[in-house]
Order: structure tokens, then sequence, then C-alpha cells
């Protein structure tokens, strides 16, 4: 009896240690291509994992043509999301505040203009029936993107739409800023509706923030989302 005990005791140790194998798991669904990781550094268009006891890193770099989306596990309105990122060269990713509306993130080191699919852009909507059916993106307000291989840093203060209780809009979103590298590259930017590629459609107050991962290798030492309850700007 005591040998079953003890075996009980080891099979619960050995799932309970798998369930917690690294902090990722808390931020995000599990998806079968993003993969956490010691380390890692850029091998010219791709980007290649250090294996180490202490996984800091989260990525889609063993497959990013099959890495799709990544999804937070919690839903969030207002908020802050800081973050630490490493693309490599070429690399094309991107933030979904709600789903809905991205920044993105590109290789765009040394471009003299940039534009809203650049890095720290406010990325188009798109409709078929205009001429040009793309429409409403917002080019940052400066080229603050580091190298392809080196890490970089954003934050984004978000504003979620205001609802009544039927579901009609009261107040569209906001992104109150961006702050790229320690650039402020967008400033209260009104979203009219869903950007391109958007995951979610319709207006909500709540929903997950995805990660575009299907267009390029990306890697994260941090994605910390603070719930805030931003006020109207004046």
């Amino acid at each position: 009896m005591a040998r079953i005990r003890l075996m009980k005791h080891l099979v619960f140790l050995v799932l309970t240690l798998s369930a917690h194998a690294h902090p990722w798991e808390k931020t995000f669904k599990f998806h079968p291509h993003w993969q956490p990781a010691g380390d890692v550094v850029a091998a010219d268009k791709n980007l290649a994992t250090i294996e180490g006891e202490e996984l800091k890193i989260f990525t889609n770099a063993a497959d990013p043509k099959k890495s799709g989306y990544l999804q937070t596990t919690e839903q969030f309105g207002d908020c802050t999301v800081e973050t630490e990122f490493m693309i490599s060269k070429g690399s094309n990713s991107g933030i979904y505040l709600m789903g809905r509306y991205e920044i993105q993130i590109l290789d765009s080191h040394g471009k003299d203009k940039v534009g809203y699919g650049d890095m720290g852009g406010v990325y188009q909507r798109v409709d078929g029936n205009r001429k040009p059916p793309g429409f409403d993106g917002h080019a940052p307000a400066t080229n603050a993107a580091k190298p392809a291989g080196e890490w970089q840093s954003m934050i984004i203060k978000f504003r979620a739409p205001r609802l009544d209780a039927d579901g009609k809009l009261l107040e569209k979103p906001l992104f109150l800023s961006v702050v790229l590298n320690g650039q402020t590259v967008q400033t209260n930017v009104t979203l009219n509706g869903h950007t391109n590629s958007a995951q979610r459609k319709g207006w909500a107050t709540k929903d997950h923030i995805f990660i575009q991962g299907d267009h390029g290798p990306i890697a994260f030492r941090k994605f910390k989302v603070t719930p805030e309850n931003f006020p109207k700007p004046e």
C-alpha cells in the first residue's frame, strides 16, 4: 500500500510540474506552434532558439508559417500592454487589441518614410466597395524601429469602446498612446472599426488580445497586460 501511495504522489507531482512548466501558460492559450525557449538570437531571416533551464522567451521561430494567431487567456477592455520583442530580418507581425485593432510590427529600421504598415503603425481598414479599398491607416509619427535581431520595446495604452445596455456604440475605441523604443509614435487615434485581418468583428467592451504569428518569426521576453479604466480624453 505504501508503494501505491508513493506512485500516486509521484504522478501528481509530474502533472503539477508539467502544468506549470513556464509562466507563458498563464498569459497565452496553448498553440502547438508557439513554444517557450531559454533565449533566442537572430539568424538572418530566422530566429534561432537556445535551450535553457529558465524558459524566459516565447516564440513561433520553429515554424512561423503554421503559427497562426496567438491568443491571451484573458479578455481585456481598457488596458496597458508592455512588451519586449525581437523580430528577424524582413519579419512581419502585429498586436491586435480586442482581436480587432492592430498595432503593426515590421522590420522597418532605416526607412526614411514610414506608413501605417510599418513598425508602430495603426493598420488600415479595408472595404471592398471603396476605391481604393484600404483606408483609415495611421503612420507612426517617427521611425523608432531598431534593427532586426535587437530587442525592442512597445507600450500601448488602449481605451475600449463604450456601449449602452443594448450594445449600441456610445464612444469609439482609442489608441491613447503607443510608445516604441522610448518614442511616442501614436497619440489619441480614434478607431472607426476593426482593422484588416482582425480576428473579431463588431463592437464589444472586452475581448482577447491576439498576436499575428504566420507572417514571420517573432519572439517575446515580456508581455504584460494591465487592466485600466481610462477617462475619455478631453
